[in-house]
């Protein structure tokens, strides 16, 4: 075909060399395109590659071990603790936890088995603690219980993980930086079943700090056994210089409910936690010993009496006529002794008063001093505030002022007020721990000791030179009268115990023959006790009193310092002193 002049043959020459330029640019293109898409997808292979290798190598080698380690945590034992004579209080047994949620549920041998059977993995073997006492030393030792969220941000707390648990009470609670020991860890290979192939390493465990205290075992026991009765009441036993020999609090509470696993049945009033904490009436975890606040009734005379002679107000021949009782306008204040058998002591000095616990001596002497200067000497000792023994839940009781009342009630401070303090009875509040001490501190001749249960450390002296030898032998031989027949506590008039070893001095001790009839009758000695009960009103006229008795013996060579009290049982005497007297036996027959 002729394209004519106005086509030469060069131009279609062209137009064919052009076709075929790009139809080869197009081949090259398709071959070239999945070269470069490979280049490109090693390119970003080789940049992960150096991502995950150079810049998170270390993050996914420790994933990595994670994955094929398990770190296992070796529970520390806590420190054992012991009785004065090394006899074990508190005893650590092998026992499992389980961690459901953020609470560590403590189980038996059986349910751990059959749990780690199932596949469970958070089991954990720990050591768990036993109380062999139970509840007759529940107050002393207290118990241990999971660490909390609040205590665990705590700083004292900041070492501890939220699977430990802490003393809550007690002993367990005062010493828990020495009981508590350090854990371990053990480092296991897993494979990929999660079953163990073998240790890697291991840390052992530190056990916490063994602990001695002043407390002596069978009288600790023989102490709650006397106060088997006693409802509500509280029971001290403590050398002169302030060790604590044994101490009771009633209703009591069995530790091991809160520790042993739910197969533990307990054998008290007490079935369970619950029942304990929901008990509103008897409150078994208050330490009344330390923490309950009563009027001390007539065994405050002793510091009445203390603060008369210190203050000059009184001496030993100061005397006064018991008329059986005092009219102060429309108010009458009888003594004890005119109220329930019509009769008076006659002329009493302060001997007397103490052994025939004469209520109108004290009224008289209460209203000599006043209330601010009875106050400032019952401070001297330690009354207002915390003695500062080795337990929590220590009160303070409460001694008044005229301005504390005023404050307190918006009323003056009457005379009728100074009778009643005097007696220890109207606005005054003690501990039994109180009671015991200011009774110590008349034992040992005017010391103030701080009280304490942990043994081997030196008893502090809080107060001191603040008592007279004449005030400590007056005081003193009130309190021997009273124990004695012409006196008021009549459970303990010529005690006598079996016991050959106890050394006749005669003065403290002295052979008893006429005890008995029996062959053994050489074997009998008579124990001279300084003591003053104590029957303090509160409440109505319908509400019982509660009772009290403080003593010390040897009379003049104290070993050890008793104070009982029973919550609205009755008359010192006939309540609180039978009890002292098993106490008293109790010690001095094994002695």
């Amino acid at each position: 075909m002729k394209h004519g002049i106005a086509f030469p043959e060069h131009i279609k020459t062209e137009k064919i060399r052009r076709l075929r330029f790009q139809e080869s640019d197009v081949s090259s293109m398709r071959v070239l395109l999945p070269l470069f898409f490979l280049i490109g997808l090693v390119i970003l292979f080789v940049l992960r590659l150096s991502y995950l290798q150079l810049l998170k190598g270390n993050y996914y080698r420790d994933l990595s071990d994670a994955n094929r380690t398990r770190t296992k945590i070796i529970h520390a034992p806590r420190g054992v603790i012991f009785d004065r004579n090394g006899a074990p209080l508190v005893f650590n047994l092998p026992g499992f936890r389980q961690m459901k949620g953020d609470k560590s549920i403590v189980l038996s041998k059986d349910e751990a088995l059959s749990r780690l059977a199932q596949g469970a993995r958070n089991i954990e073997v720990d050591s768990l603690r036993q109380y062999p006492d139970k509840e007759a030393i529940g107050h002393i030792l207290g118990y241990i219980g999971q660490i909390t969220i609040n205590e665990l941000s705590d700083r004292r707390f900041s070492s501890y993980e939220q699977t430990d648990w802490i003393g809550k009470d007690g002993i367990e609670k005062t010493y828990e930086d020495e009981l508590r020991g350090v854990n371990g860890k053990e480092l296991i290979e897993v494979d990929a079943m999660g079953k163990e192939i073998r240790q890697l390493g291991r840390t052992d465990a530190i056990p916490g700090k063994d602990l001695t205290l002043s407390v002596d075992k069978p009288l600790q026991l023989a102490v709650y056994a006397a106060m088997r009765g006693v409802k509500k009441g509280a029971a001290i036993v403590s050398t002169p210089q302030g060790e604590i020999l044994a101490l009771v609090s009633k209703p009591s509470f069995d530790p091991n409910l809160f520790t042993l696993d739910a197969s533990y049945k307990p054998q008290d009033e007490y079935g369970s936690v619950d029942a304990i904490l929901n008990d509103d009436t008897g409150q078994p975890l208050l330490n009344r010993a330390i923490g309950g606040m009563y009027p001390p009734g007539s065994t405050f005379k002793l510091v009445t009496a203390a603060a008369g002679l210190e203050t000059n107000v009184i001496n030993e021949r100061y005397t006064i006529n018991d008329t059986g009782i005092l009219h102060v306008g429309d108010f009458s204040f009888a003594n004890w002794y005119f109220t329930d058998y019509g009769r008076t002591d006659g002329e009493v000095d302060v001997v007397k008063a103490i052994r025939r616990s004469n209520d109108i001596f004290f009224y008289k002497v209460g209203n000599l001093l006043g209330v601010d200067k009875l106050s400032a000497f019952a401070r001297k000792f330690g009354l207002g505030g915390r003695l500062g023994i080795d337990l929590e839940g220590e009160a303070e009781g409460l001694i008044p002022t005229k301005a504390w009342k005023q404050k307190t009630f918006g009323e003056n401070w009457y005379l009728g007020d100074d009778y009643h303090y005097g007696i220890g009875q109207g606005y005054v509040l003690t501990t039994p721990l109180q009671v015991n001490s200011w009774t110590a501190t008349i034992a040992n001749g005017g010391i103030l000791y701080q009280p304490h249960l942990l043994q081997n450390q030196k008893s502090k002296i809080k107060n001191q030179k603040f008592l007279s030898e004449k005030s400590v032998s007056l005081i003193r031989q009130g309190m021997v009268e009273a124990c004695s027949p012409g006196g008021v506590a009549w459970p303990l008039f010529d005690f006598k115990v079996k016991n050959e070893k106890l050394l006749v001095d005669g003065r403290n001790i002295f052979d008893a023959p006429q005890a008995t009839t029996s062959a053994n009758f050489k074997d009998y000695r008579h124990v001279v006790i300084a003591c003053k009960t104590g029957t303090a009103q509160h409440g109505g006229e319908d509400t019982k009193p509660h009772a009290w008795i403080t003593l010390f013996a040897p009379a003049y060579n104290p070993q050890i310092v008793v104070t009982v009290l029973s919550e609205e049982s009755g008359e010192g005497s006939s309540v609180a002193g039978p009890i002292a007297k098993k106490i008293l036996e109790a010690w001095f027959g094994k002695r």
